[in-house]
């Protein structure tokens, strides 16, 4: 029988103090990104869906915090916590944003969980992102893009949200944990000590 004091999966002091940590670095952070989509709108109208290509920037947190704690409900702390604090500073989207980051911190904790939070490596990042930006399609698939042609927007909205969350929250956390592991700010975790990963 395991006990608390070597369950693996047991969080630490370290942990919350962390996952917080980049829950409220990534809420302002979204608070900013959030000015960046209105300001690039624009940018997109010849393709409006395309704008979708910037979403996966809401998705980071959630698989930054699932690389770096790899304990169960890592992504989905941490991605609520983050949509929380940028609800609190106030964004176009209202409160809504919190039952979707919710969501979202639940399809990337899923990649984690598939592999029982053994495996951390770019594919696991990936997966963690794919899923988290395929929740967030279905989310504004039935609340914010309903009302949108299906196959001129709906779809390629998409399909921009699911690429742009696999590489920019997939990919882009991994190598944020890359260039952070030989710094040393990271040795408290497995992430950190790990010099090499694949």
């Amino acid at each position: 029988m395991t006990t608390n004091s070597t369950n693996p999966n047991r969080w630490r002091t370290i942990d919350i103090v962390i996952a917080s940590v980049i829950a409220v670095a990534f809420g302002v952070i979204f608070w900013a990104w959030d000015a960046v989509w209105a300001a690039t709108e624009n940018a997109f109208l010849f393709f409006p869906p395309a704008q979708a290509i910037l979403y996966g920037m809401w998705f980071l947190p959630a698989v930054l915090s699932g690389l770096i704690i790899r304990k169960p409900g890592a992504a989905f702390f941490t991605e609520t916590v983050a949509a929380i604090i940028s609800a609190l500073l106030g964004n176009k989207w209202g409160a809504t944003v919190i039952i979707q980051g919710a969501a979202q911190g639940l399809g990337a904790e899923l990649a984690f969980a598939l592999f029982r939070y053994r495996v951390f490596t770019l594919p696991t990042g990936m997966l963690a992102g794919f899923l988290a930006g395929l929740v967030a399609a279905v989310f504004d698939w039935y609340v914010w893009t309903y009302t949108y042609a299906l196959w001129n927007y709906r779809v390629p909205y998409a399909l921009f949200t699911v690429v742009s969350a696999t590489v920019l929250a997939g990919a882009g956390a991994w190598l944020l944990v890359r260039a952070l592991a030989p710094t040393g700010v990271l040795d408290r975790f497995e992430a950190g000590r790990e010099r090499a990963l694949i």
